[in-house]
């Protein structure tokens, strides 16, 4: 987007003509208006397809007259994982150091008194002021330049809380290493922590958690959030006075798109143990990503008295059953080990014509397995393919079992061991 085509899109027939066609497919939409030079037919198509992709990431603020680019909207937080770093910081004033489309500034602007938006993007600067206005948040600033320019302008404790969520693409290319971000957050650490007590950092989800605090002296928790069984984003939060030799606490926040449910699993420094079951029992637990990724699958089998499938994975299983398990629940009808020349007939015998395939630790990818043995999708029956405790390749096949409800009855005999 241009500045000339935001000045046309603000006029009032624009955003008119935009509403009375909200619900258009964008590219009808252009081949329709194709020629009509006296509107900005691309960027007006580009709005369509931005809002109607904003309605599942922001229900709330999308039904204000937003405008986005498309970028800053695929890059923005949604409004569930806003709101909840809004949750973890408070205070007088904060500093949102990479503003982007500003959902977290507005979401900031809900605990603080006063909030700082910094975006080098001055077009999006002047999106975001729109967004500010017509979504009544009078308490958010909007500073254009460098990030770190702007931040060496502000004396010593100016903020309360800095938030900053560093640009990860590399020529066109996304980077997870926080070193190669924008602004490198490695290289910024003391200047940052000079103009707040306390910084929240958001990383990539795919970042790897082991080794941060040499990175960062002062990072005291690492949040792994996800919502609706995704991975969102991880939150390295820091504090001054944090020692550099100090203990990091692992955190797994699990948050539910459509209810303000939350459910937390804390620990971390290997405190417990992997307990490997002899064989798989009456139902197959697989913990939520943010779990798996935040390494608190054990923490999770230690209090809820589960078991591993094997040292490597994190599938659990139990005799008992779980109904406010973080994860998924399944009952197994049966397992077997897994022989291809046997497989077919096990298929067969269980008519299995459908099934969502999982795999960890398995030789062949789901893409294999399903064009190997035809099988179609299923949101209820799956076909686990991993290794028993001894490393043999190992089925499970089971059945989903839904909250409020019980799967249908298990066929007979889990015959195989994991021992």
């Amino acid at each position: 987007m241009t500045i000339a085509e935001l000045h046309n899109l603000l006029q009032l027939e624009i955003q008119a003509l935009l509403a009375s066609h909200h619900s258009d497919d964008p590219a009808a939409f252009a081949m329709q208006f194709h020629g009509r030079t006296e509107l900005p037919v691309r960027a007006m198509a580009e709005q369509l397809a931005c809002r109607q992709k904003a309605v599942k990431k922001l229900p709330t603020l999308s039904q204000h007259n937003l405008l986005y680019t498309p970028l800053a909207l695929e890059q923005s937080s949604g409004e569930r994982t806003a709101a909840y770093k809004a949750s973890l910081m408070s205070g007088k004033r904060a500093l949102d150091l990479t503003g982007g489309l500003g959902i977290d500034s507005m979401f900031l602007a809900r605990t603080f008194q006063e909030v700082v938006y910094c975006e080098r993007d001055s077009v999006l600067c002047a999106v975001v002021e729109h967004n500010l206005k017509v979504s009544e948040v009078a308490n958010v600033e909007v500073k254009n330049g460098d990030s770190i320019s702007l931040l060496a302008e502000y004396p010593d404790d100016s903020f309360d809380w800095i938030f900053v969520d560093p640009a990860r693409r590399e020529e066109g290319r996304r980077s997870i290493a926080l070193e190669a971000a924008s602004p490198d957050v490695v290289a910024s650490h003391d200047l940052l922590l000079r103009h707040a007590e306390r910084v929240c950092i958001k990383a990539s989800p795919a970042l790897e958690i082991s080794g941060l605090k040499k990175l960062l002296p002062a990072l005291h928790t690492i949040v792994v959030v996800s919502v609706d069984r995704e991975c969102k984003e991880i939150l390295l939060l820091l504090e001054r006075s944090s020692p550099a030799d100090g203990p990091v606490q692992v955190k797994a926040v699990c948050l539910n798109a459509e209810s303000e449910e939350i459910t937390e699993v804390a620990g971390g420094n290997g405190e417990a143990p992997r307990v490997v079951a002899t064989a798989v029992k009456e139902y197959l637990y697989e913990p939520d990503p943010a779990i798996i990724k935040a390494r608190l699958s054990a923490v999770v089998a230690r209090d809820s008295g589960l078991q591993f499938l094997n040292k490597s994975v994190d599938y659990l299983t139990a005799d008992h059953k779980i109904e406010a398990f973080p994860g998924r629940r399944f009952r197994v009808v049966e397992c077997v080990p897994y022989k291809p020349k046997s497989f077919r007939a096990f298929l067969e015998r269980h008519a299995i014509a459908g099934a969502s395939i999982q795999r960890r630790d398995f030789p062949l990818s789901a893409e294999e397995l399903r064009k190997k043995y035809r099988i179609l999708e299923s949101e209820r029956a799956f076909l686990f393919f991993t290794r028993d405790a001894a490393g043999h390749p190992l089925c499970i096949y089971a059945l989903r079992c839904f909250p409020g409800e019980e799967a249908a009855p298990t066929g007979q005999g889990r015959s195989a061991s994991t021992g």
